[in-house]
């Protein structure tokens, strides 16, 4: 099936005291999704935003919040961040012993529901889940830190889920977070992706517009 390419601007390298500003840039560029990255200092070693900012920028943007929970036992703060305005919460497979009943409880909440997996986590871990998600983010590089080099066994993996997601849930989409640039997006979008999260290889190349142009093109969706 056709998939719509989309391109989620990672906020984690904007400029945090202009963020404001910087979200209504990236709805003038044409963007249409944005990736808020919530680190505890546990899962990962870097502690950003959580959803008190979130839900102070919210009713200042009306981009898609794809809001991705680097955080241990997610589940304690899903009704948090829906009441701050995620359209969309993924949470890491190893962050929760009881995966389904998070997914679940996600979707009770109202909002789309994700699982991401780190590198070398096993697709094993969502296979059971796919029919029941939104999306299913594969990091390819490890979290916690932008401007990582991509890793390429991802390219096998995300082949792998595509296949799976084709037999199982083909409505899914498949999101890629971690050294993403449009010289790699032709490739990623041919194994599968439908959304990349580009970090510093987005916010780092002004103007946004001819930035995100650029991806488009690379994707085939322009």
């Amino acid at each position: 099936m056709q998939r719509e390419f989309i391109l989620s601007p990672s906020l984690l390298s904007c400029d945090f005291g202009r963020m404001t500003e910087e979200l209504n840039a990236l709805e003038e560029a044409g963007l249409k999704w944005v990736h808020w990255d919530v680190m505890d200092g546990r899962f990962v070693p870097n502690i950003t935003l959580g959803q008190p900012i979130i839900k102070a920028l919210r009713k200042n943007s009306n981009l898609f919040f794809d809001v991705h929970l680097m955080i241990e036992e997610p589940e304690r703060y899903l009704a948090d961040f829906v009441d701050a305005g995620a359209d969309l919460i993924c949470v890491h497979a190893e962050t929760t012993r009881h995966l389904e009943r998070t997914v679940s409880e996600i979707r009770r909440l109202g909002a789309k529901c994700a699982v991401a997996l780190n590198p070398a986590t096993s697709l094993f871990d969502v296979e059971y889940l796919i029919p029941q998600l939104d999306m299913v983010l594969l990091m390819s590089v490890n979290p916690g830190f932008g401007g990582q080099k991509f890793i390429p066994f991802t390219m096998d993996k995300l082949s792998e889920l595509s296949a799976l997601r084709n037999d199982w849930n083909p409505e899914m989409l498949i999101q890629v977070d971690g050294g993403c640039t449009p010289e790699n997006t032709p490739d990623l979008v041919a194994a599968g992706a439908d959304v990349l999260v580009s970090g510093s290889a987005f916010f780092k190349h002004p103007p946004y517009k001819e930035r995100h142009e650029t991806f488009l093109k690379a994707a085939g969706a322009l």
